[in-house]
């Protein structure tokens, strides 16, 4: 019965590990004229024509700034679906951004996404017991381990995207930072989403860019 505990274990920690999105800051850069003391509200946008996507991104990010004391909104309500970028509307959307008192743009792009296949060796599972028992003669021990619970290697195919961050001064559209994140094996854009805006904020506020309140 241990022996089975055991193993039932290692098997759900395994698709645990195998269903969780990896997400990392593979690098960020900040720049000197970027505003002492951080920025405190910020207007965020998911470049992305997939509105599912774009709200869950915007919503998410909104959400654990704001846990932290920092203003954020979305873009929907000042850049609709189907917005065409022409000079025109590029006016109009920065003076509602200011208007709204937002004092940094925070854009969010898929830069590339790609493929990668793997093998997975296979394993052995083996969990030790006291003395006695199966141990106790040859043909317990035998019987016992006899077929060894083996898990055969399989190929295993990945997928990474990577999503730049950029974060522009409200005031003067400068870009003031931009980060690079890659993440593994996302399994819905919900749990992407979560560790994404996580990753985000963290670095954020390690770069300077926002102080928690």
């Amino acid at each position: 019965m241990r022996k089975s505990n055991a193993i039932l274990t290692l098997l759900l920690l395994a698709v645990v590990a195998a269903c969780a999105p990896s997400t990392k800051i593979t690098g960020s850069w900040k720049a000197p004229e970027a505003k002492a003391g951080g920025y405190s509200s910020i207007f965020v946008t998911a470049l992305t024509d997939k509105l599912v996507a774009r709200q869950t991104i915007e919503n998410d990010i909104d959400a654990i700034l704001k846990e932290d004391g920092i203003t954020a909104n979305s873009s929907f309500d000042i850049i609709p679906p189907g917005f065409k970028a022409t000079p025109e509307n590029k006016e109009a959307i920065v003076s509602a951004i200011q208007a709204a008192g937002h004092d940094a743009i925070l854009t969010i792009a898929l830069l590339d996404q790609t493929s990668e296949t793997r093998y997975v060796p296979g394993t052995t599972m083996y969990s030790p017991m006291g003395y006695g028992g199966y141990y106790g003669r040859f043909y317990g021990y035998y019987s016992y381990y006899n077929p060894v619970m083996y898990d055969p290697g399989y190929y295993a195919t990945d997928k990474n995207y990577y999503l730049e961050m950029n974060l522009y001064d409200a005031q003067t559209e400068a870009l003031v930072w931009s980060a690079q994140s890659e993440t593994t094996n996302p399994s819905s854009i919900e749990s992407f989403s979560k560790t994404f805006a996580q990753s985000v904020e963290y670095q954020l506020i390690k770069d300077g860019i926002i102080t928690k309140k």
